[in-house]
């Protein structure tokens, strides 16, 4: 898990028109997508698979709060920035930034908190596994 002093993960996306609206800025919504695709990759899509159909469990948005401050454009590189803090045995935290690739340019703060369930969607503890990796790549 995340620890003051420690470097955020970093996820590149590139912005195409098809993420864009008529303003020519990137849709709202959508960085609600690049911040899930940066979640994904701290795990790893064949280890959140693995999770589902072996240890029965996966993860749902439980809130979302995002404050967006600049617009990207099409062509521009962004990076989501995440660090994690687990809550409680069954919610984590993410900080999830959103930059210009290479800027400290902060265009959209988010706070994503999830939550483990089964697949009856109940509630159950954030697996071992999972805050082991977590804490390796945060």
């Amino acid at each position: 898990m995340y620890a003051p002093g420690m470097q955020p993960a970093i996820h590149d996306v590139r912005i195409y028109y098809e993420d864009t609206d008529l303003s020519g800025l990137v849709y709202h919504a959508n960085y609600l997508r690049y911040m899930e695709r940066a979640r994904e990759h701290l795990l790893g899509p064949d280890e959140l698979v693995r999770l589902y159909h072996e240890d029965n469990v996966g993860f749902v948005v439980y809130k979302a709060k995002l404050t967006y401050r600049d617009g990207a454009r099409l062509g521009d590189v962004i990076e989501v920035r995440t660090t994690v803090e687990q809550q409680s045995e069954y919610r984590l935290e993410f900080k999830q930034n959103v930059y210009r690739k290479g800027t400290d340019t902060l265009m959209v703060n988010g706070v994503i908190q999830l939550v483990c369930v089964d697949r009856d969607n109940k509630l159950v503890k954030v697996p071992e596994s999972v805050l082991t990796e977590l804490a390796a790549t945060s």
